[in-house]
């Protein structure tokens, strides 16, 4: 089974919609709330995170040379909170981004057979605008209030 190449596109795409998005905001509407906890520049550092996770199962998968399974879980965004809001928004947009960029190269070019054990397992460490798009949405929504 050859893995679907879509997933290049899509990444490209969110991470444009990120750059996007910062772009037109002001810094106070980095601020907007998102959620009970959460704010516009919480968002871009919850994903700079997660994106930065999956660059790590991507080092240790192509170090063992098989799936390499972090033991993390979403308990993780709770723990982070206090950190992520105390990263300027505009820092938390830049970290993001940074990493976005390189994460979507990496996975353009990462070798194909572990690349597909990895989609296997879990599809969202591969097609990251499922994720990043997801929270993306969320900050719209609130904006838009």
């Amino acid at each position: 089974m050859s893995l679907d190449q879509s997933f290049i596109e899509l990444n490209h795409a969110s991470t444009e919609r990120m750059r996007a998005l910062a772009a037109r905001l002001t810094d106070a509407e980095m601020q907007h709330p998102v959620g009970e906890h959460w704010t516009v520049g919480i968002v871009y550092a919850h994903i700079a995170w997660w994106d930065r996770r999956v660059m790590y199962v991507l080092d240790m998968t192509e170090k063992n040379g098989a799936l390499f399974v972090p033991e993390i879980d979403i308990f993780v965004n709770d723990l982070s909170l206090p950190l992520w809001a105390a990263v300027p928004p505009r820092e938390a947009v830049r970290i993001a981004l940074d990493t976005a960029v390189t994460l979507d190269a990496r996975l353009e070019n990462y070798d194909p057979t572990l690349l597909e054990e990895i989609y296997t397992y879990q599809k969202r460490w591969v097609v990251r605008a499922l994720h990043r798009n997801e929270h993306l949405d969320e900050a719209e929504a609130a904006l838009r209030g």
